[in-house]
């Protein structure tokens, strides 16, 4: 039983969408057992070649790097990419496959960027991510030194930071310092939760969102961006013409 229909029946196109518009796909977890998305090598192929039968012709696969926990390096990313790529070829996927990172703006981050080793993809991007229970308070100066030094801004799943949810200004003020706004796909779908739906959903309606992203960890994200091919409002944010994936 689908239960995101019985949920949201009302938004429902008849029939999925194509994401073969968006080309790229920006935010995924893909090198197998070095954070919390796929675990195998054999894993990654399946999920790999369920994107690429949605429309994707270019992956760039973001690991977590954080102060503690997923203490990735990109030596560690791009070795591991390798074995992705490898194995995508030898499994006859017609998908191209790059990596960046997915950063955790955390109090060890400002160490990370005095380095100036940090991944990054397109036009010198960079993904970057919240603490899911509060900023941090440093945050305004961790972007504007990231800008300095030229990198573009990628606030990934902006949806999600529920801390802000009542305080939409945060969001403003963060696009009016040039951040750049990413939405994971499966919250059109409901996946998270309703309010994560509504706040994805409020991003579109304001013209807000730069990226559309996967986010893509194992096959109940996969069953969940199927889902989400049919919802209405990702048919209006695929017909806005601001989303930038294509150009990756």
């Amino acid at each position: 039983m689908n239960i995101f229909k019985n949920i949201f029946p009302e938004k429902k196109l008849s029939h999925p969408l194509s994401l073969s518009s968006l080309f790229a796909d920006m935010h995924s977890h893909f090198i197998p057992g070095i954070d919390d998305g796929a675990r195998t090598l054999d894993d990654s192929i399946e999920l790999i070649r369920g994107m690429n039968g949605m429309g994707f012709g270019k992956i760039i696969t973001t690991p977590h790097i954080q102060g503690d926990f997923f203490t990735n390096t990109p030596e560690i990313i791009l070795n591991g990419l390798a074995h992705v790529r490898a194995g995508v070829k030898k499994a006859g996927i017609p998908v191209e496959i790059d990596a960046a990172a997915e950063y955790l703006l955390d109090d060890r981050f400002e160490e990370k960027l005095k380095s100036n080793n940090l991944l990054t993809f397109g036009d010198k991007y960079i993904l970057a991510e919240l603490s899911f229970f509060s900023p941090n308070p440093n945050l305004y100066n961790l972007i504007f030194n990231l800008q300095i030094e030229g990198y573009k801004v990628i606030l990934a799943h902006v949806e999600r930071y529920s801390y802000w949810f009542n305080d939409f200004k945060k969001y403003e003020e963060l696009k009016d310092r040039g951040v750049f706004f990413q939405v994971n796909t499966i919250s059109l779908g409901g996946y998270y939760s309703a309010m994560v739906k509504k706040m994805a959903e409020k991003f579109i309606d304001l013209d807000m969102v730069d990226f559309l992203g996967s986010d893509m960890h194992n096959e109940n994200y996969l069953h969940a961006l199927e889902n989400a091919r049919t919802e209405k409002y990702l048919e209006k944010v695929l017909a806005s013409g601001k989303l930038l994936n294509s150009k990756l």
